[in-house]
């Protein structure tokens, strides 16, 4: 799930899931299970919220990620870079929920989430505000200010491999006062082991960017 939080997606797009869709989903959702992952949390409603996926280390994240929203029954929208959307992926990227992110656009995504959160019953938007598996020195804000303009809340999401648990855990809602409600989300990931600990946040200044 390696998100760039500051690009710029294309409009997002209602393609269903075709055949070749569900049967990858079906077989992440078996990998899932295979390996003793296990879902825990309850899903917040209404379903229009901003899933923080973090910490994020390692590409099997995603892969869990999308066993993971089979077994709670999620309808997730995700982030990807655009060059993932050409073919012969676009159409499958964009079925298994994918906006394409566009590096070289100005184009003001933030924005452009707001109004999707605005036309829909129930929107879902994951984002991994660390946009990147390395170790990071700052997460992109994005995710927070598109759940701060859309009135929705943040959920922390988790995969945690020391008990091979994913889930969602408890909905924040954004006060305006990032550090502070930054220092809730990573008190919940503290207890939340990755695959690649040495490369996960461990204090605040590493989300705000104050130990630059």
């Amino acid at each position: 799930m390696a998100v760039e939080a500051d690009d710029a997606p294309a409009l997002v797009s209602d393609v269903q899931p075709g055949p070749v869709s569900r049967l990858v989903k079906d077989l992440l959702l078996w990998l899932y299970r295979r390996r003793g992952w296990r879902a825990e949390g309850e899903v917040p409603e209404p379903r229009r919220f901003v899933i923080i996926a973090a910490p994020h280390t390692s590409n099997w994240d995603f892969l869990y990620y999308l066993g993971l929203t089979q077994e709670l029954g999620l309808d997730t929208r995700f982030m990807a870079k655009t060059s993932l959307f050409r073919w012969p992926l676009g159409g499958f990227m964009r079925a298994m929920g994918g906006i394409a992110v566009d590096r070289s656009s100005s184009h003001n995504y933030v924005q452009a989430m707001v109004d999707e959160f605005a036309r829909r019953k129930e929107f879902i938007l994951t984002i991994a505000p660390e946009g990147t598996r390395g170790r990071t020195r700052r997460w992109k804000t994005g995710f927070y200010q598109i759940a701060l303009a859309a009135k929705v809340p943040l959920v922390v999401g988790m995969m945690d491999y020391g008990r091979k648990m994913g889930g969602l855990g408890p909905v924040i809602w954004p006060t305006g006062d990032f550090r502070a409600d930054m220092e809730k989300v990573l008190a919940i990931y503290k207890s939340c082991v990755p695959r690649h600990p040495e490369l996960a946040v461990t204090g605040i200044g590493q989300i705000t960017g104050e130990d630059e």
